[in-house]
């Protein structure tokens, strides 16, 4: 029968008296502020703040001396400061003409929050969204809810892409991981991709295997891109960098490349329906798999899909049509159009073929920003064809969507 122990025998706890007489002076000092860690020697605001007078990106237009100031002395829990967040547009300062680059890079999703009065300047400039504190970003991965996508006309459709981008909770993103982080990520991901082999057969190649040509893949690296050494996440390369290419080769996944995964999907007969529906499977596949080993991707209720970039954050989605355009493009009204039409258009390393994709990431789901795409390339080649047979296209251009 269970009995009630007597108060006299349970001892109490030991107590050292050292430990008794500095407790409070060892608790005073524990830092409240992250940014209190950290001993740097910089001077005052104004004397740290950049110089901005040729930088073309959103960072540059935005950040002023009032801004800075009060985002100066704050850090994250991982020990990102603002200084880390405006140095990709401090090392590639973009251009004062064509699309415009955010200038920026979150160095962790607590990044998104702390420095929430510029990172929402920049979400609302270059997306046209304005987030508040009851703003709720919604995911669609039903992909037969997307109407179209399969029929462009060939003649001017040459190949389409679509990407998503997903970060992991608990890690830093790549412009601020560790070694570490960065090592841990990658197993992560190969574990996952070892569990979906059944359903998803394919081969996970090292950033060194991909340095040489080989029959059973189309992709060679064998050094870092530009871009990521610009913007800083090239460190230590090729540690812990890897490319995960489907068996049927519609799929493919960067590991710790801009984002801690980045899923592809490129078809050379333009079809995005597919394109679209092979991303939608799988992103939830992966996701299915992340959250079963309690590493989830991160979203938040404002922003939705949190990664790296601002300019990809809600959806982390991007969907592209490579389009031959060579009377459109040339046109004086094709920048209206695109705004129109809430697109972006970039020029390919091929004449007078275009690559059509969605400006906006944020604000809309997956199925619809597809749509944008689907239906703003065949309005497009509508317009180029007219301008083939010297026709107008006032007619054509659309009211603002």
């Amino acid at each position: 029968m269970w009995k009630r122990e007597k108060m006299w025998m349970i001892k109490p706890p030991t107590e050292h008296p050292k430990e008794s007489k500095y407790r409070p002076v060892l608790e005073s000092l524990l830092p409240r502020d992250p940014m209190s860690r950290f001993k740097l020697k910089r001077g005052s605001p104004k004397d740290e703040f950049p110089n901005l007078d040729r930088n073309g990106t959103l960072m540059g237009r935005i950040l002023d001396l009032h801004m800075y100031t009060r985002q100066f002395n704050r850090a994250t829990e991982s020990g990102v400061i603002f200084d880390d967040i405006i140095r990709p547009g401090l090392e590639d300062p973009g251009q004062s003409t064509g699309p415009k680059a955010v200038g920026c890079l979150a160095g962790d999703a607590q990044s998104y929050i702390l420095f929430c009065d510029f990172f929402d300047r920049i979400i609302e400039s270059y997306h046209g969204y304005k987030v508040t504190s009851d703003s709720v970003q919604e995911s669609d991965f039903n992909y037969d809810n997307l109407k179209g996508g399969d029929d462009f006309d060939q003649e001017y459709a040459v190949s389409c892409e679509v990407t998503v981008g997903r970060s992991v909770e608990d890690y830093s993103f790549p412009t601020h991981c560790s070694r570490g982080e960065r090592r841990q990520l990658h197993t992560l991901a190969k574990t996952a991709l070892e569990q979906l082999a059944e359903d998803l057969p394919g081969k996970l190649y090292s950033i060194d295997e991909l340095s040489h040509e080989s029959e059973d893949r189309g992709v060679v690296m064998d050094a870092p891109p530009s871009s990521l050494i610009k913007i800083g996440v090239a460190r230590d390369w090729p540690d812990a960098r890897a490319l995960w290419l489907s068996k049927d080769g519609t799929l493919a996944i960067w590991v710790n490349m801009e984002d801690h995964l980045k899923l592809v999907s490129y078809r050379s007969d333009a079809c995005l329906q597919e394109a679209f529906k092979t991303i939608c499977i799988n992103v939830l596949k992966m996701e299915a798999v992340y959250n079963k080993r309690r590493h989830p991707f991160i979203w938040k209720r404002h922003l939705g899909w949190v990664v790296s970039s601002p300019a990809e954050v809600g959806t982390g989605l991007k969907a592209s049509v490579s389009v031959k355009l060579l009377y459109l493009a040339e046109n004086k009204r094709m920048d209206d159009i695109l705004d129109r039409l809430r697109l972006q258009m970039e020029a390919t390393s091929c004449p007078g073929v275009y690559k059509i994709s969605n400006l906006q990431t944020i604000g809309c789901n997956e199925v619809g920003l597809t749509q944008l795409v689907v239906d703003g390339v065949k309005l497009l080649i509508r317009m180029e064809r007219r301008l083939e047979n010297n026709g107008g296209i006032d007619d054509l251009v659309p009211t603002q969507k």
